[in-house]
């Protein structure tokens, strides 16, 4: 016994030892992994995350009043809003703008109230091109006798509210909100309405899209996992092989395919089918046409990856318990592979809500999606700031559908193949 004891306590060393030696081989091969990583990690961080912050932080930024009229941002903080200012912050307005013109500022001020009120950017360019180098006796009765918009409540209310940095009034804005005078949160009138029926039409288009995609792409999925494996490969290339082909090039084949005078209204009406031309494009249909086969092949590969997994065994043991063979097939085969049927679709959904080129070129004027008012305001408003708004939404919506599914289907916990 004594000697056990001797033999037991001369090996903790050792055993310490050795997990010592363990433990350290593991922080360099941890060490090691990073460092090759690093140059990925900096790629990612630097062209993807760091964009998307950039452009997520310009939904709360209102920078332009503030940096090229700083003392008159701090007049107008300071002011109570009601009625309209004293005669230091018309002294102070009249200041920057001529420091603005100077500086070449004045354009970008302009078209940052314009996105408050249209009528803005006049009112300041007018206002700009009046002003004298001497001094008049009094600003305030100058300006307004330049401009009578100055004597205008609203309007210094809405300077106000720009020369506010961080601002809501972009996520306001982007679902069709607004602060009220008296400072509370109002909805835009029905005619000024666009971006919440926006979103509710892009996650209608997703769903649908998804819907259909699930519908063709399953039986696909079942063929390329039982077939056998010469004939498998073959299918297989009908649908890598769209799937390697430009976005563009398909859109830009579907648009030849279902206008008016295309290949499908033309065998429509040899067949006599149709007698004119039946609308496919331009609308819904073309939008959901296009994308249900650009996103196709998504889900296919994701449950096929699924359907792989799924051993024959339980199919064959229901059915030689008795059960018919859809019986089996709905109630042994298909539970198996909804893991693959809910990756497959979480992934066109949240694919769908970003599309811009196919509903862009196949939709009409009531099936724009959010990607493309996002496009609107960053090429041709050069509204980055309501343009960030729409993108913050749209990242919350798919966290928010993200764990919807993940807590359905726990999308974290699936293993393919």
């Amino acid at each position: 016994m004594p000697a056990s004891i001797h033999a037991t306590t001369a090996g903790s060393p050792a055993r310490i030892d050795g997990r010592a030696s363990y433990d350290k081989a593991q922080r360099r091969a941890s060490v090691r992994a990073l460092v090759l990583a690093l140059p990925l990690i900096v790629f990612l961080l630097s062209t993807f995350v760091a964009p998307i912050a950039m452009l997520l932080a310009r939904s709360v930024q209102n920078h332009e009043v503030p940096d090229s009229m700083p003392a008159l941002a701090q007049a107008l903080n300071a002011w109570d809003g009601h009625g309209i200012p004293d005669e230091r912050t018309f002294m102070l307005l009249a200041q920057g703008l001529k420091q603005a013109q100077e500086s070449g500022q004045l354009g970008t001020v302009a078209r940052r109230l314009n996105f408050a009120q249209p009528e803005f950017r006049s009112l300041l360019m007018r206002t700009a091109r009046n002003l004298h180098d001497a001094a008049p006796p009094a600003w305030k009765p100058a300006l307004i006798e330049i401009d009578e918009r100055w004597n205008s409540p609203e309007v210094w209310r809405l300077l106000k509210r720009a020369a506010e940095s961080p601002t809501p009034d972009y996520l306001l804005a982007a679902v069709d909100a607004q602060v009220t005078p008296q400072g509370g949160v109002a909805s835009m009138p029905a005619n000024a309405s666009v971006y919440r029926e926006a979103f509710i039409r892009t996650i209608s288009i997703s769903a649908t899209v998804t819907l259909l995609c699930l519908v063709l792409g399953y039986p696909v999925a079942w063929l390329l996992a039982n077939l056998p494996a010469k004939s498998s490969s073959r299918l297989m290339l009908f649908v890598i092989v769209p799937f390697w082909t430009s976005l563009l090039v398909r859109t830009t084949a579907w648009y030849v395919l279902l206008q008016p005078g295309g290949v499908i209204n033309s065998v429509l009406s040899g067949l006599g089918l149709a007698t004119h031309p039946v609308p496919l494009i331009f609308n819904r249909t073309g939008v959901l046409i296009g994308m249900t086969h650009v996103l196709l092949p998504y889900m296919i590969f994701a449950i096929y990856s699924v359907m792989k997994s799924v051993s024959p065994v339980y199919v064959r043991a229901a059915k030689s318990l008795g059960a018919h063979p859809f019986t089996a097939f709905v109630r042994v085969y298909m539970p198996q592979t909804l893991p693959g049927v809910g990756a497959g679709c979480f992934l066109v959904f949240v694919l769908a809500l970003g599309y811009y080129i196919t509903p862009a070129l196949l939709g009409g004027a009531g099936d724009e999606m959010i990607s493309q008012l996002i496009a609107m305001q960053t090429n041709t408003q050069l509204n980055w700031g309501l343009a960030g708004a729409l993108s913050a939404y749209l990242v919350i919506f798919t966290a928010i559908f993200y764990f919807l599914f993940n807590r359905i289907v726990g999308i974290d916990r699936l293993r393919f193949g």
